[in-house]
């Protein structure tokens, strides 16, 4: 019979709504890695943007919370230690082999989806400022009302004693409104944290040795934090409350002095439920991709890529790199991949270093920072030209080759000024940038493989096959000219581009031994 009014009772009730999807800011997902993060061995923004990686995060965080999403954003850009990838890995692994416990961690974390501000910035950073020495003697001011109207009864000029009472009430109001509103937001993003906690604690849930002990705090925490009884019982109640005895202004010093006291333990739930957050993402995020592989870790100067893919790309070319000791040196034809190649090793690179993954058949990769050089441009604003953005950019790398040796990933170099020059500042910096680190460069300037072939090995990305790989050696058949052609350009223009092309190459190879018409 039970079982029968179970099943009525499902078929009549309505359908549960999707948790919401709450819009944040980069600044606001951010905010856990500029706290804790170590600028030396971060990804600076240069890198974080000419990866693409905002949207790699975007898409890997899709369904995530804010916690889950500050964590994995953290996680991304400072890179994890081996023992933290070791056991992230393993944690993974586990989820992976049991699909009813992630089932039922990802159903106990759903509660988190609920908050809409981020908290990181409030646990982590700094302390909270006191409550003024006059928010303790708020509850005088309905006993104050409740006097002013008895003497409006009573005495004929008492109408100016309850509006000088009111005059406060009214001036908190506006004073305050804006803070409670944001503080309130704050609460319900806490009280998620805390039902997080409470579920994965509970008996019989899927956590248990952490979330045990924290669980009946995190419920009482709960309930102090929580609206008073009455104004959740009776209708209009919170509103006057509010109005007329500051109990919204009085809940908001209560409130923040109680959260204030249990930062720590409020600390460590965020660090358990965000963690456990992104470690459901990632598995979700494994589950879907059809090439993934643990990496290994390897030497400084040793990368090793078999068939490694870009997840942006729907349709990925896999490309194989091998490297050991010497970086590379990419040339290739117009939209043969050159940039992509780059973008696809800097991404496997960090998401290796931070996760313990890649996507590729097999790989063995360096746990070092990686930074990249391939979107300077002009800035209008700054008065900055494109070489000058380019050299800015150069320094940037030496200088944090410097401090922390890593990977260093450029395209392109130095667009922004004459051919000669161009290769002349090219082959020196990269000369040194190379005798720190492992660099990988792509450039259509071909003089540059023989100048740098003792610190950068040749490779070039061939399309012949229509199938595109990565092979040894330098570039033959450019098509830079074969390409005015097909952009409608006409054959009087494209041959005198060969001819001027003929000619430059054979002053490259004798100086003076031809001239040009």
């Amino acid at each position: 019979m039970f079982d029968r009014l179970q099943h009525l009772w499902r078929s009549i009730a309505p359908a549960p709504s999707p948790l919401p999807r709450h819009f944040f800011t980069p600044h606001e997902v951010g905010q856990l890695h500029r706290i804790r993060g170590a600028a030396a061995t971060c990804i600076d923004d240069q890198t974080w943007d000419d990866l693409l990686l905002p949207s790699y995060e975007d898409m890997l965080t899709m369904d995530a919370s804010i916690f889950g999403r500050q964590m994995l954003h953290w996680r991304l850009r400072a890179g994890s230690s081996d023992e933290e990838c070791a056991a992230q890995r393993a944690r993974i692994a586990l989820l992976l082999q049991d699909p009813a416990r992630l089932g039922l961690l990802d159903a106990g974390l759903g509660t988190l989806r609920q908050a809409d501000a981020e908290v990181a910035g409030l646990l982590f950073q700094g302390d909270a400022p006191p409550a003024p020495a006059w928010a303790r003697w708020l509850w005088l001011l309905p006993l104050a009302l409740l006097v002013s109207l008895a003497a409006l009864v009573t005495q004929p000029l008492g109408w100016m004693l309850t509006l000088g009472t009111l005059a406060p009430l009214m001036a908190l109001q506006i004073r305050y409104h804006r803070r409670i509103e944001a503080w309130d937001a704050t609460l319900r993003s806490l009280h998620a944290l805390l039902g997080a906690t409470a579920a994965l604690g509970k008996p019989g849930g899927p956590l248990l040795e952490p979330f045990a002990d924290a669980r009946a705090r995190a419920e009482r925490l709960h309930v102090r934090l929580a609206q008073p009884l009455y104004t959740r019982m009776i209708a209009g109640a919170k509103q006057y409350a509010d109005w007329f005895a500051a109990a919204n202004v009085a809940r908001y010093f209560r409130t923040a002095r109680i959260v204030a006291a249990e930062r720590d333990l409020l600390r460590a739930c965020y660090l358990a439920c965000a963690g456990l957050e992104a470690d459901v993402v990632l598995v979700r995020h494994l589950q879907a991709q059809g090439r993934w592989c643990w990496a290994e870790r390897g030497a400084a100067r040793e990368l090793a890529l078999e068939n490694g893919v870009h997840p942006l790309m729907p349709q990925p070319a896999a490309l194989s790199v091998s490297l050991l000791e010497r970086g590379a040196f990419v040339s290739g034809q117009n939209a043969s991949g050159k940039s992509t190649f780059l973008r696809m090793v800097g991404l496997n690179l960090i998401v290796a270093r931070a996760f313990g993954f890649c996507y590729a058949e097999q790989a063995r990769l360096p746990a070092l920072p990686v930074r990249a050089s391939m979107q300077n441009e002009d800035s209008l604003l700054g008065g900055e030209s494109l070489y000058m953005a380019e050299l800015r950019r150069a320094r940037e790398l030496l200088e944090a080759a410097q401090a922390a040796p890593g990977i260093c990933l450029i395209d392109e170099v130095f667009r922004g000024t004459n051919h000669l020059e161009s290769v002349s500042a090219a082959a020196a910096v990269l000369e040194e940038l190379a005798a720190r680190e492992l660099v990988l460069v792509s450039s259509h300037n071909l003089v540059l493989a023989a100048l740098l072939k003792e610190q950068l090995a040749p490779f070039f990305i061939d399309t012949t096959s229509g199938k595109p790989m990565l092979a040894s050696g330098v570039l033959r058949n450019p098509n830079g000219i074969a390409l005015l052609a097909t952009q409608g350009f006409g054959e009087r223009i494209e041959n005198r581009a060969a001819e001027v092309a003929r000619w430059l190459s054979g002053q490259l190879a004798a100086p003076h031994a031809s001239s040009v018409g």
